[in-house]
């Protein structure tokens, strides 16, 4: 009986505190489980840190990346200080720029074909979606332009040129011609032969840039004055073209009999007999660098050669560099060398007109310009417009390295680096000049190109001197330049239906070049 109760309540034990299988391993299994859910939730945090951290990364390429697409995209915007520039450039008052798109900017050829009209619509419509674009870049902060302009600057490797070289050889040249200059007046000083002035430097060299890499050619114009019993007149010659002015200079001789009494050695030529001036006195400038009275280019630029050429070995630089004079019949060309370095100089002659910046000079306009044609050049008052301008930039300026990188983009197109040249000479005339530097690229960047493209569009752009009348006041000129109508540089694309189309294309693949260039793509 004990037993069975015994029995009854171990069963009894039994049913009521059953013991549950599996307790221990539910409860290692509960513990794991939460383990693992912290490490996946330390795991989803640290991945949402870092997508936060890639995604900053990401939103300030991608501001950058836009920002740099702009300077595709915004090339056809208008802002109203390049419609300053581009009335600056064509002379045209604000209706007419306003107008110009509408009006298929066509002047000087009321029938522009159908193809370049249609690329002219493209570009207003391009513009009108990009001006609220526009309007954001140049609301920006000076940081995001200065950063913007470091990362141009890094893109394009002309841009981080430095000018020193330039100066270098350009200060070399000056000594050079100094030196030359000071036996040129104990020579000549009781000749025949015109007297040489000091050397001027001009040209892309000595203004601060250059579109070559390589192979920079130092130019410089020697100004000219008549010889004793001579006088210098300038004619204009009677078949001179619509866009360039091209003069003869005629020699005449002027009576020395009052000078012959004051005890100067010297005869005149019109009152003694040629027998005794033959055999007392050295040939008139009419009997040896002149053709029919007018004074011949070729033989200047022959006789010139052959006096550089005889004063080099007593000049000091003949000690540690050699001459090499090479052909040229317009100028006096040599090149030279002291095993590291080379320097090649050009030297043209010119008459001043007046008292002004204005010289005719023997640089050619033409292929085939004849011997005795001098025509009209800028060269020294554009050289004093870039003094001028270098005078007021701050030493970060970059309006120089701008127009050194346009006009190498332009090397093998049609259009020619003294087309860049007055393009930038307009946008300095109107752009003040502080307003170059870093933080300003991006905006000087996109003035350039729609400066040019109004220019292409329009077929017109006008000379930079001629007829200009804002001007720095230390630049001359002469009366008849003042008054009258600017040459227009791109009179052949109003003329000629292709090369218009031709110029159009050329922009349009120099804009693709550009943007290649500006991304570093290969």
């Amino acid at each position: 009986m004990n037993s069975i109760i015994l029995l009854f309540v171990l069963l009894k034990s039994l049913i009521q505190y059953p013991r549950l299988v599996g307790d221990d391993w539910d409860e290692e299994t509960r513990l794991r489980m939460e383990e693992h859910a912290k490490q996946l939730e330390c795991e989803r945090i640290r991945l949402e840190q870092e997508m936060k951290q890639v995604q900053c990364l990401q939103l300030i390429a991608g501001t950058v990346l836009l920002i740099l697409v702009l300077v595709l995209w915004l090339m056809g915007c208008k802002t109203s200080q390049r419609r300053e520039v581009y009335e600056e450039n064509n002379g045209a008052n604000e209706e007419e720029v306003r107008n110009g798109d509408e009006n298929e900017v066509d002047v000087g050829n009321a029938e522009g074909d159908d193809d370049a009209n249609r690329e002219e619509d493209s570009n207003e419509a391009a513009n009108a979606e990009n001006n609220d674009l526009a309007l954001a870049v140049n609301e920006g902060g000076n940081d995001l332009h200065d950063n913007v302009g470091r990362i141009i600057m890094e893109r394009i490797q002309c841009m981080r040129i430095r000018a020193q070289d330039l100066q270098k050889g350009c200060e070399w040249t000056r000594n050079l011609m100094h030196n030359f200059g000071l036996y040129f007046v104990h020579i000549l000083s009781n000749s025949f032969y015109p007297g040489l002035q000091e050397a001027i430097g001009v040209g892309s060299a000595f203004e601060g840039w250059s579109p070559y890499e390589q192979g920079v050619v130092y130019q410089v114009l020697i100004p000219m004055t008549p010889p004793r019993g001579h006088s210098f007149h300038l004619e204009l010659d009677s078949a001179e073209q619509r866009h360039r002015r091209n003069f003869r200079v005629r020699v005449q001789l002027e009576c020395t009999c009052m000078k012959e009494q004051q005890g100067e050695n010297m005869l005149c030529f019109l009152h003694h007999p040629e027998e005794e001036l033959r055999s007392n006195q050295d040939p008139s400038l009419l009997d040896t660098l002149c053709t029919d009275s007018y004074l011949d280019v070729q033989k200047t630029a022959h006789w010139f050669s052959q006096l550089v050429r005889t004063i080099w070995p007593v000049l000091p630089q003949s000690r540690n560099w050699d001459l090499m004079l090479l052909p040229s019949r317009r100028s006096c060309q040599f090149k030279v060398t002291n095993g590291s370095e080379i320097f090649r100089i050009e030297i043209f002659f010119g008459v001043q007109r007046g008292d002004s910046d204005i010289f005719v000079s023997s640089q050619p306009t033409e292929a085939h310009t004849q011997s005795t044609t001098w025509p009209e050049t800028y060269a020294v008052a554009e050289a004093k417009f870039f003094k001028h301008i270098a005078e007021q930039a701050p030493p970060d300026s970059l309006h120089l390295k701008c127009l050194q990188l346009f006009t190498r983009l332009l090397l093998g197109f049609s259009f020619s680096p003294y087309i860049m040249k007055t393009i930038f000479m307009h946008l300095f005339n109107v752009v003040p000049v502080l307003q170059w530097r870093r933080r300003d690229l991006l905006r000087r960047l996109l003035d350039i190109g729609e400066s040019m493209s109004l220019c292409v569009l329009a077929k017109r752009l006008n000379h930079f001197i001629v007829g200009n009348q804002r001007l720095p006041q230390d630049i001359h000129l002469p009366s008849d330049i003042l008054t009258t109508q600017p040459y227009n540089l791109f009179h052949h694309l109003a003329e000629q239906p292709a090369a218009h189309t031709r110029a159009m294309y050329e922009y349009h693949l120099l804009r693709k070049w550009f943007k290649r260039i500006l991304f570093g793509e290969r």
